[in-house]
């Protein structure tokens, strides 16, 4: 092969590949919303949890708002029930990433479940959780301290 039709190879293939990916990342449900805030409460409509593709439900978004330091992650534990955690380390405070039912602290490792408890440290104490309403196909979750 000659070094022309090499490059000339090459270079199709890498915008391929990258065509692709942005096809198949558009494709994707994404679990991160914009979400307002009334008064004292993040306001989350209940229709975020729908999962179109698997006629479900997801099991947990993570909503943001500008006026915030730091995301709120939900979890849907059943119909009637959610769990808002801040997604701030207690360790710390660094800010947790999401991995399906688990939130961890990509400083120094410290993992909590769903509801907020402490499954590994260094972290000791849980997160802060967030009461949580539904009221009008709506979750109200209260920011007041």
């Amino acid at each position: 092969m000659n070094r022309r039709k090499f490059i000339s190879t090459g270079c199709i293939s890498c915008l391929s590949g990258g065509l692709l990916l942005s096809v198949l990342e558009s494709c994707g449900t994404s679990k991160m919303i914009n979400a307002s805030i009334v008064d004292a409460d993040m306001i989350v409509p209940l229709k975020h949890f729908a999962n179109r593709k698997e006629n479900g439900y997801k099991n947990y978004l993570v909503v943001q708002n500008e006026k915030l330091q730091y995301p709120i992650c939900i979890y849907r534990i059943n119909e009637n029930t959610y769990h808002a955690l801040l997604m701030k380390c207690t360790h710390q405070g660094a800010e947790l990433q999401v991995f399906g039912d688990k939130l961890q602290c990509p400083a120094h490792g410290s993992e909590f479940n769903n509801n907020g408890t402490v499954a590994g440290g260094p972290a000791a104490n849980p997160l802060r959780s967030l009461p949580v309403t539904i009221q009008n196909n709506e979750l109200k979750i209260s920011l007041r301290a």
